[in-house]
């Protein structure tokens, strides 16, 4: 079984929510939610889906299946805005984020 139930549990902590706040904003019960917590239960697709959305990351982040899974859904939507764009356009933004990336970096290195 995956261990969806410690992320769930990390997620809702760092809310400072209970249970019961958890149980409520996905509508569903507070023992299913610990249920899933202590992986006694794994969630339907929709129900993971629900609490993703609520927590503000992807479904992938509550399954430990991606490095960059927690980026949050403005990240995300971002990077498939950017994706939306032209050739052109993208090459332009993709140079003008390496140079701040990169002059980032040169501070950082200098800095220590």
């Amino acid at each position: 079984m995956l261990n969806i139930g410690s992320k769930i549990t990390e997620l809702r902590k760092q809310k400072k929510w209970s249970q019961s706040d958890l149980a409520k904003a996905v509508n569903a019960s507070r023992d299913i939610i610990g249920k899933y917590e202590r992986n006694e239960n794994a969630p339907s697709i929709e129900m993971a889906q629900k609490i993703a959305d609520v927590f503000g990351v992807t479904v992938d982040y509550l399954l430990g299946k991606s490095a960059f899974a927690k980026y949050n859904q403005n990240d995300i939507k971002r990077l498939e805005d950017i994706e939306k764009l032209d050739s052109d356009t993208k090459s332009k933004l993709y140079f003008v984020i390496d140079t701040f990336l990169r002059d980032a970096k040169a501070r950082q290195a200098y800095s220590m």
